[in-house]
Parts: C-alpha cells; sequence; structure tokens
C-alpha cells in the first residue's frame, strides 16, 4: 500500500512554492525550540546510538540538519521531491542524506531498511496530515525501520490542536499569512484520537516506552505578537522482546 495520490500531490504543489528561507514555512520552526527539546526526551532511550538516524518526513531539512549535528549518519527522507530539493539547497555540503521515500509503501520501506539495517527514526507531525486509509500502512513502514535495535520518536498533534487551528482558519481577518499557502493547497490536520496512536502502534508490534505531552512549536504569531504554539503527543517506541 502506498499513500493516495492526493496526499502526495498536495505535498508537492506546497513545496513547489514554498519560500526559501528558513521559517517561512508555518511548522519550520528555529531546532532549539523544537527538536532540540524533542532529543532531550528521546537520547536518554535510545539503545544504540549509532544506528543511522531516519528524520521521516523530513521537508526542507532545517530539523535534519540540527540532528545532523549531533548522530553519525543522518537519513532525511520525504515524499515530495519538492521539499527534498529545498532541504539539498540549503545543504550543500550534503551533510544529511536525502530520499524520496513513500513510507506506507512496504517494498520501499523494505528496501531502505535492507540498506541501512536497523535505524532510529524521528517523525514530527506526520501521522496527523495522512490519510486515514494510510495511517496503519505509515505505522507498519515506522517498525520496518527501526527492526529489533530501533527506538521511534514520534510527535503528533492531540485533539486540542485542530479546534485552534481551524479557529486560526476561520478568524475574522482570514489565516495567518504563513497557514494560507497549507490550506491553499488542501493540506488540513486530519483527526487522529489521542488514544488511536497507541492502537496503531500496537498493531505494527511496537510498543510504547514513554509518551508525555510538548508544544508544537509553529513560527506564526497571532495578533497580538503570541507565538502560535499547538499541544501534541510524543512517543517513544520499540519492540521489547
Amino acid at each position: 500500500m502506498s499513500v493516495t495520490s492526493r496526499y502526495k500531490e498536495a505535498w508537492e504543489g506546497f513545496w513547489r512554492e514554498a519560500p526559501e528561507q528558513q521559517g517561512a514555512v508555518f511548522w519550520d520552526a528555529e531546532p532549539v525550540l523544537t527538536v532540540g527539546v524533542h532529543l532531550a526526551v528521546f537520547e536518554p532511550r535510545l539503545v544504540d546510538f549509532e544506528l543511522t538516524l531516519v528524520d521521516l518526513g523530513c521537508g526542507n531539512g532545517t530539523q535534519t540538519r540540527f540532528l545532523a549535528e549531533r548522530f553519525t549518519r543522518l537519513v532525511g527522507a520525504d515524499i515530495s521531491s519538492a521539499a527534498l530539493d529545498h532541504a539539498r539547497r540549503a545543504d550543500p555540503e550534503g551533510t544529511v542524506e536525502y530520499r524520496l521515500l513513500d513510507s506506507a509503501e512496504k517494498s520501499e520501506v523494505e528496501a531502505l531498511h535492507a540498506e541501512l539495517g536497523d535505524t532510529n527514526v524521528y517523525m514530527r507531525g506526520v501521522l496527523h496530515q495522512c490519510e486515514a486509509d494510510d495511517r496503519q500502512a505509515l505505522v507498519d513502514g515506522i517498525a520496518t525501520l527501526l527492526g529489533e535495535r530501533g527506538r521511534g520518536f514520534l510527535v503528533e498533534l492531540s485533539e486540542n490542536a485542530r479546534p485552534i487551528l481551524m479557529g486560526l482558519a476561520q478568524g475574522p481577518e482570514g489565516p495567518p499569512p504563513k497557514l494560507r499557502p497549507v490550506l491553499a493547497h488542501g493540506i488540513v490536520p486530519g483527526e487522529v484520537a489521542d488514544a488511536a496512536v497507541p492502537v496503531y502502534l500496537g498493531a505494527a508490534g511496537l510498543t510504547v516506552l514513554a509518551s508525555g505531552e510538548l508544544p508544537l512549536i509553529t513560527t506564526e504569531y497571532t495578533a497580538d505578537g503570541t507565538r502560535i504554539e499547538l499541544p501534541s503527543t510524543w512517543h517513544v517506541v520499540g519492540r521489547t522482546g
């Protein structure tokens, strides 16, 4: 199973038109406020720090390049070739390897695992953007990449984030500027119940080793100058036994 063509086309169109500069995209916040915070939770729970780290849904690679400062080998994977073009242009020294990957397509994920072996996986805000029918296949793909030794860190918007986003989208002055192109391409947060995420993980043979809540920081601000933060949940997962 691969992700739906509508999903692929939406992201390809978005990244083709996205500005180059860091911070111009709604979720492209400074790494120290995003992945830097996540690493404080994730790193102590890694079993094998030397495994390749895959940043799944890496987009333009802002967070991936930050991760490259901490891990020996980084692979940034995304379904959008336009996103990877952004990432490569921002990384002229090639500190990160970038791969076009449909992580819901079993054969593609198995091929990457055959090449890299077991990996650690970082994924921020991807599951809730998938079509509902694609979500289990995506999580199954994560399980394949982790293998027996890998650990995964997954961050997803919580249920409470959707009303905040919809409130922003339907405000009297319209959506904030950085949210407009997201909505224009038909990219909207899906309904992923908080309780559903552990179910997807369990069905993929993964165990939730730790979980908690952290705000997902955006690059946009409200009219009064307050940075928009969205509630999110995180899970550290792996195989245990």
